[in-house]
Formats: C-alpha cells, structure tokens, sequence
C-alpha cells in the first residue's frame, strides 16, 4: 500500500473508462509504473474507510486523491450553475429530493436499484442513460452525492458524501477559488516534472488558461517552479524543484490509451516524437493501427505500438497488430516479447498470441517462440 500511495502521489489522477477489451483504465497507470500488482489495493484505497481516493470529474471521470475535494469546489459550482456537465438537465427538485431520500434510507445504490422504468434516451455513443440516471449523475457532480465504488458490472454506487468521504476532509474550509486553481496547477506540476501552461492547465482540465498563469507566477516565486527551455518546443516551461533528471531510464512498460504520458497529445508528440489517436470510436475500416491500441514505453522513449485484446475464455492475450516506430531499437521486439508475457501473467492469461498486422509483428511473434518473455523480467 505505500508503493501504491507513493505512485499515486505522482500521478495524481487515475482515468476511469468502461472499456475493458484489456484491461480497466484506472488499473493500467499503476501497472505501467509499478509492475504486476495487486489491484484490490486500488478497491481498498477507494471502498473501504478511511478512503485515500474517490472518483470525481478531475480530469474527466477519474480516481483522485480524496484531499482533493474541497479545491474541486469550483466545479462543483460550476455544474450547478449550468445544470449538468454536457447539457442542460431540466429542472426536476422532486425526483432529486427522492434519489436522495432514498438513498440517505437505503445507503450506497445504483441508478438501476432506484430505476422506475422512468424513459431512456440512446444518446452519447449508445449509453442507455433513464431520467433517474441523468439526475444521478448531476448530483454527483454538484457533491449532493459522492461515488461510493462500482458493481461487478462496472455500474456507479452512489451515496451520501459524509458516508464516503472522510470527515476531516468534508470538514476542511473551502479555499478562493485562484488557491484552489494554485493547488489544482501545484499538484499537475509534480505530476508532471516539466511542462508547458496548457499541460498544466489540462492535467486537472482548468477551464481557462488564463486561470493558470497567475498559479504559475505564485510557483515561481515560491521557487517550486523554474522557467526552462524544451528542445523542440517554442513556448516557456516550467520545471518542478523536486523533478529529477536520471542518467538512464531503464523504464520497460505499456501504456493504456488514458495513462497521463498521453493524455495531452500535443506535449507526446513534441517529447516523444511519437502521434497518437485513440481509435476506439473510429469506424474499423478506417482504423490505422487498431481498436485499442497501447504505446510501448522503452527508456525514455515511446518506440512501437500494439493492438490488444484478453481473450480471457481462451486465456490468450491477443496481439491482432505490432507497430515500430521510426528509429526503433533493434532490440525492440524481444524487449515488447518479455513485456507481453509479465502483462499477460498479471492478467491471469496462459498465452500470448501474435497476428499480421504491423511491420514489428513478424519479428514479434519470433521473439516469442524463442521465449524471450520467460527468460528476460522486466528490467
């Protein structure tokens, strides 16, 4: 558990996704930074008291770190301003002062629990979202509710925040909003090492970048920042005091389609030279390199790509696609090999399997048939 909290303090914010071709979202951040773990500590530190962190809209749908939430006060207004966090949500203070009754009487329940039959809408890539869901939710955003966990089936247990949230933290005096934006761009800082305005402004999605500069000017002068120069990049960044800059990197992982290293596409394309597309929602025919596609992180650099999928009735971790990116290593494909193995052993699969697609999946698959993945741990 304190390797889990000492990852997590670095990373700050674990996205949520219900995609689970592979692997949940939030478990793969900690797997690309601490290896194979086990992920009942992530349910540990989110569903039993006292709770170190709770989902929230922090970046978007998110895990956060659970002294977070009097500085998410802003967003909380802001949803309650609008009505919702996409569209405005009519007007219903019954139906809410009911969800909410009913669960104060019944404790932590899902949309499905207190679904009436009330009329569904199909919406927004085919959520199937009743009335009651959508209120739901606003709730939860406005903090009338908080996330209490999810269901086997990955459905949202909502409860009352004092049943969920610690005590000293619902107690805490909610800051100004500029300290709340400050600690917001401090913690993206460190999670960061180094970065530019709009990566810090995108770690916890700041509405506005003019709301960071003056965060940023506190950081400098406090000295927990300092202003630098990124090779390649034509804007000032900025560079947290406790970032450290090793001689080698000796880093050997995947990374999910929602790990922070890529989240904001621009800054992985300047440091890595590496351009990335989810292609989830992209039509198959169009697709370039695959449906859920990871990147392959070798030292410091991102140098190939590759489609996955657990079959888990098989047992088999699929490969349909293997990419090298320019300038590759040539010991690329043994490395990603041993990669697949420990991934595939940490997701209870017997087997690794390799198609056609790519230019690195030849190679790939030999390197496997040699056993690469048993003899060569992560390094």
């Amino acid at each position: 558990m304190r390797t889990f909290q000492r990852t997590l303090d670095r990373t700050g914010v674990l996205q949520v996704d219900s995609v689970n071709v592979l692997q949940r979202a939030h478990y793969m951040p900690l797997y690309s930074r601490m290896g194979p773990y086990d992920t009942g500590l992530l349910h540990r530190a989110a569903e039993r008291g006292p709770r170190r962190v709770v989902e929230y809209w922090a970046h978007v749908q998110a895990y956060m770190d659970v002294g977070l939430w009097p500085v998410m006060a802003h967003r909380r207004d802001f949803y309650r301003s609008r009505r919702g966090k996409w569209a405005v949500l009519r007007e219903d203070p019954e139906l809410e002062r009911a969800l909410l009754a009913e669960i104060a009487d019944r404790g932590a329940s899902t949309a499905r629990d207190l679904d009436d039959g009330l009329p569904r809408s199909k919406e927004h890539w085919g959520w199937n979202w009743s009335r009651a869901r959508q209120v739901l939710d606003y709730l939860y955003t406005v903090g009338d509710l908080a996330v209490a966990g999810r269901t086997g089936s990955f459905e949202v247990r909502y409860d009352l925040p004092e049943r969920v949230l610690p005590r000293e933290v619902l107690d805490r005096p909610t800051p100004p909003v500029a300290e709340q934006h400050l600690e917001l761009v401090r913690r993206a800082a460190r999670s960061h090492g180094v970065a530019t305005r709009p990566c810090l402004r995108d770690y916890f999605r700041i509405p506005r970048l003019e709301q960071v500069r003056p965060a940023v000017e506190i950081l400098l002068e406090t000295g927990e920042l300092e202003e630098v120069r990124i090779e390649g990049w034509d804007r000032p960044a900025y560079l947290h005091r406790d970032a450290r800059r090793p001689r080698r990197v000796a880093a050997r992982s995947l990374l999910s389609p929602f790990d922070p290293v890529v989240w904001e596409r621009e800054r992985t394309e300047r440091l890595f030279g590496f351009r990335y597309r989810i292609e989830i929602y992209v039509p198959a025919p169009q697709r370039v390199h695959g449906y859920y596609v990871l990147p392959f992180l070798l030292g410091d650099q991102i140098v190939a790509r590759v489609d996955l999928k657990a079959d888990r009735a098989a047992g088999v971790l699929r490969v349909p696609g293997a990419f090298a990116e320019p300038g590759a290593p040539a010991d690329t494909a043994e490395e990603l090999a041993a990669e697949l193995v420990r991934l595939a052993g940490w997701l209870g699969l017997d087997d690794v399997r390799v198609g056609e697609r790519g230019d690195l999946a030849a190679a790939l698959a030999g390197a496997l048939a040699a056993g690469w993945g048993a003899s060569h741990p992560a390094g």
